[in-house]
């Protein structure tokens, strides 16, 4: 396949369904070699990797739950072994909470935190450790949210992840500038996914969602992947430490019905 990711390997983490399943397969379109990553559902995984391959690209599938520090090293492992090396990692993999600040248990903020911070962070530096032994660049993009800057009231847990990758993600774009890797943040909005079936057939909720969102609509698993393409080629080789909101204006307009 030609592309701007012709020669690259991509780990997607999350990739069995949803945004991480778009941005598998359009990292494939683009030309990668792409290792889908999941937890749970091996069927989601066989699909994306179905999707890739009947387009002409190819990936590999590797199960690692991203909150236990094993699987990570054996994703990174797995990505050289098979793929013979890895350029890209996308850090999509992500749980949310609900609850009232004051009912949080520590059980629901270690899951919540481990997936969405501490996994992102020691999976991330066992991808720079072997770039920095082979002395080859690379491409961090973190798929965030809106909520690493916009309160998000009964999912403090949440907030305090993505924040904490905000802030992570500027740091890392110093301290990893001299080893030609950049890295930087994807913040979707409110986006059409299975996850939020129960919000798209709830029409006064969607309803008054829309009417926060100056575009009007909820955006696609689609369009948040062709920012993460943009961000993991060579076109954005001299952008880092930003975050590229993907909100149809929501962050810039939003006020409580």
């Amino acid at each position: 396949m030609a592309g701007r990711l012709n020669g690259k390997v991509a780990l997607v983490t999350g990739s069995s369904s949803g945004i991480g399943q778009a941005i598998a397969v359009r990292l494939a379109a683009d030309g990668a070699a792409v290792v889908v990553n999941y937890r749970g559902s091996s069927e989601g995984a066989a699909k994306t990797k179905q999707q890739i391959e009947e387009a002409g690209g190819r990936a590999v599938v590797v199960q690692g739950d991203v909150s236990k520090m094993e699987d990570l090293q054996r994703l990174i492992d797995e990505s050289w072994t098979q793929l013979g090396g890895c350029d890209i990692l996308v850090n999509n993999a992500g749980v949310e909470k609900g609850a009232d600040f004051w009912e949080v248990t520590e059980e629901d903020y270690d899951m919540v935190l481990n997936v969405n911070l501490k996994g992102v962070f020691f999976l991330t530096q066992a991808f720079v450790r072997r770039l920095r032994e082979a002395k080859r660049p690379g491409r961090i993009v973190n798929i965030s949210s809106v909520h690493e800057d916009m309160a998000f009231p009964h999912f403090s847990t949440y907030c305090a992840a993505k924040g904490g990758l905000r802030m992570l993600t500027r740091n890392l774009a110093v301290e990893l500038g001299s080893l030609g890797i950049t890295i930087n943040n994807v913040a979707p909005g409110a986006i059409a996914t299975p996850i939020n079936a129960k919000l798209l057939d709830d029409k006064p909720k969607l309803d008054s969602l829309l009417k926060n969102i100056p575009l009007g609509r909820m955006g696609s698993s689609e369009e948040v992947a062709g920012v993460t393409a943009f961000l993991a080629s060579d076109e954005a080789a001299y952008v880092t430490g930003s975050t590229y909101v993907v909100d149809g204006g929501l962050m810039v307009d939003y006020h409580e019905q």
